[in-house]
């Protein structure tokens, strides 16, 4: 319970845990990183285990400790993340090039893999998260790749940390994005996705569009013109063949979906026979 973990840090036990992941063996660096992954989850706690110098410890253990290390400190993070202020202080510590590497060998639909997009996205925020993550190689087709294959939390997370950087410069990131086959995942995303990672996904795909020339005014600015003008863009065969493939599909889905609602149109609309006017005849008597 939240409030046992409160109670275990109000009874000192940050400082021995502190002291256990400064030393040399590997054994009590994993308990201590453990422990601080169970104390982190309380909101209250959040603050206090920062204040420790627990941060720069805990991204230490994941970049050079164990395997069951790395995945606590990575948890751990995560939860230390969402105290705004602790983000700060994650950014001195430099973290992105080791989560990209936990990212780049764990499952795509794994807790780990979601952890660690939700850290990108809280990181991108900033211009220094972002500028790290570019430069980090495979750092953005990670991203992409959990996008593509990750948990339905997971793609919220990775999606969202794309639309953040194109968001930032859309000139400069545009291109990086486009270049790791996005756009297949992208498409998936807008039917299959959350409703955050629709409107997500959708906001995305306007922004990587090449929107330099001035649009018809036949032309509506529509879901799947805006693909469509991105697929003609794309080198690449094996990629542009997919997009078109999902694009087809989305468009199928979509005609589906208009059709069901044109169907329940219909029966709302249709009156039943209770509906129907009753008609008052007179009848003619004929006079005697």
């Amino acid at each position: 319970m939240s409030w046992n973990k409160i109670s275990i840090v109000e009874a000192g036990a940050l400082e021995p845990i502190i002291s256990f992941l400064k030393s040399q063996n590997s054994i009590l660096r994993e308990y201590a990183t453990a422990s601080l992954l169970t104390l982190s989850a309380s909101t209250i706690n959040k603050p206090v285990i920062s204040a420790t110098g627990a941060i720069p410890l805990l991204v230490d253990i994941l970049r050079n400790g164990n395997s069951q290390a790395k995945v606590d400190s990575v948890m751990a993070l995560s939860n230390l993340s969402t105290h705004s202020d602790n983000l700060d202080i994650m950014l001195k510590t430099n973290p992105i090039p080791s989560i990209v590497s936990l990212l780049k060998t764990c499952k795509k639909s794994s807790k780990i893999a979601e952890k660690c997009c939700a850290l990108i996205e809280s990181l991108v925020c900033f211009h220094e998260g972002r500028t790290v993550l570019t430069s980090e190689q495979g750092g953005i087709l990670a991203v992409v790749e959990v996008l593509e294959n990750g948990s339905l939390q997971s793609r919220e997370y990775a999606v969202g940390a794309l639309l953040t950087l194109c968001q930032s410069d859309r000139f400069k990131y545009r291109e990086p994005i486009l270049g790791e086959g996005v756009i297949p995942g992208l498409l998936e995303l807008t039917v299959q996705g959350t409703p955050k990672s629709q409107s997500r996904a959708q906001a995305l795909l306007r922004l990587l569009r090449n929107a330099t020339y001035p649009r018809s005014e036949l032309q509506p600015d529509t879901l799947e013109n805006i693909v469509c003008n991105i697929i003609s863009q794309i080198d690449a065969d094996e990629q542009s063949g997919k997009a078109k493939k999902m694009l087809a599909e989305m468009v199928q889905v979509s005609m589906e979906q208009s059709l069901r609602q044109l169907q329940q149109r219909a029966l709302v609309c249709t009156p039943t026979p209770n509906d129907l006017p009753i008609s008052s005849c007179t009848s003619e008597v004929s006079s005697k």
